[in-house]
């Protein structure tokens, strides 16, 4: 649906932000890019929806070069939802929700239809929360509200900023699992950004990481974990796998007739154990100096496959 083809950016011509970017996104996908700061993450989004021009390249949508739409045109068919929530603090609930489906050119009674649905869908009762001010809210419906205002004209692609970044942790971990609802409702093409991989790996179909303009890798976040593409991927995922993973909890016991060529501590990083796993089968554990254990790559793949599950099915 998306496809960037040789995208640079530069603001100086001297350094490129962004640099020979090749990345296709499918109808429906939920693509997160994610990497340090000024890795080139944001401009790649803002880029779409050409808040920012291209230096370089051409970044086409549904087969059409952004450039050849009129500008009101390809913005309308994207929704965009910044960090910083930017609702017109003088407007209603239901006077900002209805900003873009009026200026397309809906009728009243479809635009309050819209409103009351995209409420509901996001757990704010229409009754209550429609004629009520920006302030009169916290931050997290705020949020909410400029996801949903970001939906109201429905269209096929949702841009997000870095949304949640300034809530408070709750309210983040809330709306991380309203969005996946959501999107398992919708079906929109998302284009997310974080600096945030633990964000990024829960909620990301796939992940791009992005490192100094450049693509790093872009796959499923299992496979990423299992099988990173270069050392900056294995270096900055690491923590990621530490924070995610608990190495007990997935020790087996070694069959008699096994032997495994290699053995880690116990208390080792998940970053050696996944680079084992990515050439090996099974890794020998190791505590003080003695075998405990192995760890499979097929126990791993597993527990991925079934947190996404999960959070698919509950949202944890």
């Amino acid at each position: 649906m998306i496809r960037f083809e040789e995208v640079s950016k530069s603001y100086d011509m001297s350094r490129l932000v962004v640099d020979s970017v090749n990345l296709e996104i499918k109808r429906g996908e939920f693509l997160v890019l994610v990497g340090p700061s000024g890795c080139g993450k944001t401009t790649t989004l803002k880029m779409i929806n050409r808040l920012i021009p291209l230096t370089k390249g051409t970044i086409w949508l549904d087969d059409k070069r952004i450039s050849d739409y009129p500008i009101h045109e390809l913005r309308w068919q994207i929704g965009y939802v910044l960090q910083q929530i930017a609702l017109f603090p003088h407007m209603t609930i239901e006077e900002n929700i209805a900003v873009v489906p009026e200026l397309v050119g809906w009728k009243k009674k479809k635009v309050r239809e819209r409103v009351t649905e995209l409420l509901e869908m996001v757990g704010l009762d229409p009754d209550i929360y429609r004629k009520r001010k920006p302030n009169e809210l916290s931050g997290g419906q705020q949020q909410r509200v400029g996801v949903v205002r970001a939906l109201a004209a429905d269209p096929e692609i949702l841009l997000m900023d870095e949304p949640f970044s300034a809530l408070d942790p709750i309210s983040r971990l809330k709306l991380q699992d309203d969005l996946l609802e959501l999107q398992r409702r919708i079906q929109k093409t998302i284009v997310f950004v974080t600096h945030d991989l633990q964000e990024a790996f829960k909620l990301g179909d796939r992940v791009c990481i992005m490192n100094e303009g450049k693509i790093e890798q872009v796959d499923t976040p299992q496979k990423i974990l299992i099988q990173p593409a270069s050392p900056f991927v294995r270096e900055f995922t690491a923590s990621a796998a530490a924070q995610t993973f608990s190495i007990k909890d997935h020790i087996e016991d070694i069959p008699s007739d096994l032997s495994l060529s290699f053995a880690i501590p116990f208390n080792s990083e998940w970053g050696p154990l996944l680079q084992f796993l990515a050439s090996e089968e099974q890794v020998a554990i190791q505590q003080d100096g003695q075998v405990i254990g192995m760890v499979t790559r097929e126990g791993i793949l597993r527990f991925l496959a079934e947190q996404a599950v999960k959070g698919g099915a509950s949202n944890e």
